[in-house]
């Protein structure tokens, strides 16, 4: 039995002995003490009342109010162990502090503000998200995460200061082999190597003392919100980010996490279509920060994040440009409202790139007017699932999308990855957020927003291409019958927990 595999067990044995203790020690106060049972009660009223009163996403709060209703006990435990936690838990908690302090480096500059400040969709990202937004960013888009990789192995090779590497999943493979070898080689030249991955991300792909070894070979190491048997159940916020920054002067992002699946070396699904994106300008300082403040919330050693910013880049260019991230721990929905921005204000088209599509209702009704009113919305999603019950999930809101003239299209050759949104030859973004609820809701997240970049043809070009070798699901196919649909129905009430 390999590690992973015990230390999943240990973790779920952990979360399933927490739930049992506590449903039965409640179960047994309630049974001999009417007013624990009249507190429960008065509990699940105000928890119901709050997610009516305060909820900004009903499809997300919906499934909960049905949970606390039909099973009073379960669902209050539920939700007081799964839901807003940020309060209960001291690594959020951390984190929130971090990032708020780290809010202090994202400053707008005002002559660019002045330029875009009638600008909707980039005020917002500004105001409201609170990340700068920058010009004169040279910006280069892979369409595929081979090529991504050989680029990022050659922008590696020049490393002279430090490297930053952030990764929802890192693994042995061909992938990490290459990058790691040359990480060996940086650190023998002095130069600084920090490395974050998640641990439930990893949590097959890496031995549990992987953050030793690194160290051992003079790397600085975080492992993300680590899994324990005890505290496991609160962590439900995972580091769903893919960050590589070099000297502060050049940052990737995009789909591919470390792993050979990702560059198509050994791809258990077909076809892996994924994408990379590289930015160099003041924009890589957005992501610097982002990463800096999940850094310092495990190991606060920056007092000053300005050390690690580079001025180098004087290339003029086209456009505006934003790294911005998502979390979950404020009371932004920074991707959903960004990918929504886009729709609404939509004329000519909207093509997506999405691996999973579970909405909520916002989304659908906006999508589908987007259609109605003529656009053209086409969204690539796989063609060979990697989660089959997911995949059935993200089935079954096709039939309505595709009832409103939204055009779904299956990746013929194997799993699309990538997630991407760009409409109308002037609005892109690419990033790590998917169309679910884990990423708009969930997940440490993030993205790369682009206006007017001479880059959005490549991305428009890449979608196109693909839908060419991909299948469009018709209204026949789109609509499931009688017992799929019942299943279907059964597990958008579990969406939010997928």
């Amino acid at each position: 039995m390999n590690e992973a595999i015990k230390k999943g067990i240990v973790v779920g044995i952990g979360v399933i002995l927490q739930i049992s203790i506590s449903l039965l020690f409640n179960l047994y106060l309630m049974e001999k003490l009417w007013i624990v049972n009249a507190f429960y009660a008065f509990l699940r009223v105000l928890l119901v009342l709050g997610l009516i009163k305060y909820s900004k996403h009903y499809s997300y709060t919906l499934p909960w109010l049905v949970i606390l209703l039909l099973f009073p006990l379960v669902g209050t435990l539920l939700y007081v162990i799964l839901g807003n936690n940020k309060n209960k838990s001291s690594v959020l908690k951390k984190i929130v502090k971090s990032e708020k302090d780290a809010f202090k480096y994202l400053v707008q500059e005002e002559s660019v503000y002045e330029e875009f400040k009638d600008n909707g969709r980039l005020r917002y990202i500004s105001d409201f998200a609170g990340y700068p937004i920058t010009k004169n960013n040279l910006i280069s888009y892979y369409p595929l995460g081979e090529e991504a990789f050989l680029e990022m192995l050659k922008e590696l090779e020049e490393a002279k200061k430090f490297i930053f590497i952030e990764y929802f999943i890192i693994s042995k493979g061909v992938m990490w082999e290459k990058i790691l070898n040359i990480l060996i080689e940086k650190v023998k030249q002095n130069v600084e190597v920090r490395i974050m991955y998640d641990d439930a991300g990893c949590i097959s792909t890496l031995p549990h003392n992987y953050k030793d070894y690194l160290e051992s070979l003079g790397m600085k190491c975080v492992v993300f919100n680590k899994l324990h048997p005890i505290s496991g159940v609160i962590m439900n916020n995972r580091d769903h980010r893919k960050i590589l920054i070099i000297d502060g002067k050049i940052a990737f992002s995009g789909g591919i996490n470390i792993s050979d699946e990702y560059i198509n070396v050994g791809s258990p699904y077909g076809h892996w279509k994924d994408n990379g994106i590289k930015v160099k300008g003041p924009a890589v300082w957005n992501y610097t920060v982002m990463f800096l403040a999940l850094w310092n919330a495990f190991s606060k050693e920056d007092d000053d994040f300005t050390k690690f910013y580079n001025s180098d880049f004087k290339e003029e260019c086209p456009g505006y440009v934003a790294a911005f991230g998502e979390t979950p721990l404020d009371d932004e929905v920074t991707g959903e409202d960004i990918y929504m921005n886009i729709i609404n204000q939509s004329h000519d088209y909207v093509y997506i790139f999405t691996p999973y599509l579970i909405i909520d209702s916002e989304m659908i009704n906006a999508l589908s007017l987007a259609a109605k009113r003529g656009v053209d919305v086409r969204i690539v999603i796989p063609g060979i699932p990697d989660k089959k019950l997911v995949y059935t999930l993200s089935l079954s809101y096709v039939e309505i999308l595709v009832a409103a003239g939204v055009k779904i299209y299956k990746y013929t050759p194997g799993f699309v990855h990538a997630k991407v949104f760009v409409s109308d030859d002037t609005v892109a973004t690419v990033g790590t957020i998917n169309l679910d609820y884990r990423s708009l809701y969930l997940h440490f997240e993030c993205g790369l927003y682009m206006e007017n970049v001479d880059v959005i043809k490549d991305i428009k070009s890449d979608l196109l291409e693909t839908t060419n070798k991909s299948h469009e699901v018709k209204k026949e196919e789109a609509t499931p019958g009688f017992w799929k649909s019942i299943w279907q129905a059964i597990l958008r009430l579990f969406a939010p927990l997928m």
